[in-house]
């Protein structure tokens, strides 16, 4: 079998730490942890190349932090290695995927994102199995393009897209794909491609070729607002600090409400207008039937069509940051985000 190499950046969150009478806090010692236990379960001719950008539980991350993490991706020489993997914590796990699938949609090496429900000191913990799962992708099938290994228990260890990754389950902490179709999954040691409607043929990674991306860091000066029962909009109002954008987390069917007063988002988006503030909602399905509420509301805002509340927040930034229309930007389909 060819000799693989593997360049690690570890960042810290669950599955760089250890558990003290039910406090989980990062422990230094968690990497040499992960590798020991993956040449001990796993073997293998696998060499690991160590990097450290950042040690920080996920919950607290920065821009600099987003910054170190993608510097030490591009620092890499992707020549001399075949693939990398980036430890992570679970509670932002989402965002960096998705973000990381915008700014390296164009590299030549599987980058694999990986991270744990529980430390690696703890039974219960996926750690192990995310990781020796992107080994075995990386080592056996040499897909370029960003993904994330996570085993939901119960189940074999899932390679997602992570353009589809979706935030984790509420209190569970479960991972899914977009539309619940994960690229495929790791069992027995061998990758098994998910042959389901939607999902883009291995071939389609392979020949995908987009430009490097172009432009700044995220920018976050957003607001986020979810769509819930008796939302009063009245409540969001921006005096002398206020943000770039707005963007509004639709229903399921592609709806917000447009009933009453303070509970009517066109009242809200009259606001914003006034204030130049550009509103964003999503998601939306191009090919759902439009309910008579959301009827002209695309001539007022920006519609963020086929692709996860995840990453409409991700090109939101990443417009903003780099100084390109937010419409341009949502409108690409880098690294198969569209669905």
């Amino acid at each position: 079998m060819k000799h693989c190499k593997i360049c690690v950046i570890f960042t810290g969150g669950t599955i760089g730490s250890s558990s003290d009478n039910k406090t989980v806090d990062l422990d230094g010692g968690s990497s040499a942890l992960l590798i020991n236990k993956y040449k001990t379960v796993c073997g293998g001719a696998v060499t690991f190349e160590e990097h450290y950008p950042v040690s920080i539980l996920s919950e607290n991350i920065q821009t600099a932090d987003i910054e170190k993490m993608a510097d030490s991706v591009r620092n890499i020489d992707v020549s001399s290695c075949d693939g990398i993997i980036v430890t992570h914590g679970t509670d932002t796990l989402c965002f960096t995927a998705n973000y990381f699938a915008q700014i390296f949609a164009d590299i030549s090496v599987p980058l694999v994102l990986v991270s744990a429900l529980y430390p690696l000191d703890d039974e219960r913990s996926n750690g192990l199995d995310n990781f020796a799962a992107a080994v075995t992708f990386i080592e056996k099938e040499a897909i370029k393009g960003v993904f994330v290994s996570f085993r939901n228990p119960g189940e074999h260890c899932k390679i997602h897209l992570a353009s589809r990754l979706t935030e984790a389950d509420q209190l569970s902490g479960k991972f899914h794909s977009i539309g619940d179709v994960h690229f495929g999954e790791v069992s027995d040691g061998k990758f098994v491609y998910n042959d389901q409607s939607g999902n883009p043929a291995v071939d389609e990674l392979k020949n995908n070729a987009p430009a490097p991306f172009v432009g700044g860091w995220p920018c976050n000066d957003i607001v986020v607002i979810r769509a819930r029962a008796l939302l009063d909009f009245s409540f969001y109002r921006f005096g002398e600090l206020k943000p770039k954008a707005v963007i509004i987390q639709l229903y399921h069917s592609g709806t917000v409400c447009t009933s009453g007063w303070d509970t009517n988002f066109l009242t809200f988006l009259d606001y914003c207008r006034s204030c130049n503030i550009e509103t964003i909602l999503a998601p939306v399905d191009s090919d759902a039937n439009v309910y008579a509420g959301m009827l002209g509301m695309e001539e007022k805002c920006i519609f963020a069509y086929d692709m996860s509340f995840e990453m409409t927040i991700v090109k939101v930034m990443l417009a903003l940051g780099s100084g390109r229309p937010i419409r341009a930007l949502l409108d690409e389909n880098r690294f198969f985000e569209k669905v």
